[in-house]
């Protein structure tokens, strides 16, 4: 639950200058459900309208007070890159597929942040439209650059993978923040986590209370040809992390990158968001299933099964 706050963005003319938002308050507590529609062929469809679209919270009809197409919205995309062993040259090796993927979805309305971690969170450059800029700081992290920002720096993790905090601070401190816009995250990671203080649980909620989708694409390097028990559970975590906030999972370790961050690209161009102000006003931190329902048929929706009413 978040309240409404609609900001409208003034784009500037000149390149790499970020506009000051004008906002405006309104006091209205909205629950946001961002989803993808898929036709039974498995074709996205971006031509629904706002009275397509019913929305119950454990089973009671909810009125829809606003709805969103990917074109009414901006987009707020975060790009989490584990610099850990195996994965920092996973992402080295496909730097050019993630650029092609930032310059086919950035327009200039949109905004991306990337965060890169191994045992510390950093924030290797704040929201941007300058796809140069994003690429030109991943290569200074590539390089042995740490001089960035961290979020809610650690100096009791002197090794290991921090996973499910970047993932929760990332979903906190910058992702929750931001009104009225599309929000994605993406992950590259094999999901394998060995010194957070925070839980997959805590990752998940954080990103549901955002209302923000997470993409996940698991590069898992297998030894002799083998997954170990610990493979095994980076798979299921990164699996259930997407299945849980609306999101997908993607396996790199058997396709191509470029094509998956182009469906990615795709979902993200063709997304719904819809918002309501619950019926049940408690705030008892208890699970909301939620679900939404078309009155076209022929038509599959995926969404965040719920939320937790904080």
């Amino acid at each position: 639950m978040r309240p409404l706050l609609v900001c409208l963005f003034i784009v500037a003319s000149v390149a790499g200058q970020e506009p000051p938002p004008i906002s405006i308050k309104v006091d209205v507590n909205l629950t946001n459900v961002a989803f993808i529609v898929r036709d039974t062929a498995g074709a996205l469809a971006s031509n629904l309208r706002k009275e397509d679209v019913e929305i119950f919270e454990d089973g009671v009809r909810q009125q829809v007070r606003f709805f969103g197409r990917s074109n009414d919205l901006p987009l707020r995309l975060a790009l989490i890159v584990d610099a850990s062993g195996s994965q920092e040259k996973f992402t080295r090796r496909h730097k050019h597929d993630l650029e092609a993927f930032l310059k086919a979805t950035i327009t200039e309305q949109d905004r991306a942040l990337l965060v890169c971690f191994g045992n510390h969170v950093r924030v290797v450059s704040d929201f941007s439209a300058s796809v140069p800029r994003l690429m030109g700081q991943l290569e200074r992290f590539h390089k042995g650059s740490r001089d960035f920002p961290e979020l809610e720096a650690d100096d009791t993790r002197s090794a290991g993978t921090a996973l499910f905090d970047a993932m929760y601070l990332t979903s906190t401190e910058m992702m929750k923040p931001v009104p009225a816009a599309r929000k994605a995250l993406i992950l590259f990671s094999d999901g394998e986590d060995n010194s957070s203080a925070h839980d997959l649980m805590d990752a998940i909620e954080a990103a549901q209370t955002a209302d923000a989708l997470f993409y996940t694409v698991r590069y898992t390097e297998a030894r002799s040809g083998q997954l170990t028990a610990r493979n095994r559970y980076g798979i299921r975590e990164m699996d259930r992390l997407a299945s849980e906030t609306g999101g997908a999972a993607f396996d790199a370790s058997k396709k191509d990158v470029g094509p998956l961050l182009s469906q990615v690209g795709e979902e993200l161009r063709s997304l719904y968001e819809v918002g309501y102000t619950s019926t049940n006003p408690a705030r008892d931190g208890t699970f909301r299933k939620v679900t939404i329902h078309l009155k076209p048929e022929g038509f599959v929706v995926r969404a965040k099964p719920g939320y937790y009413a904080r």
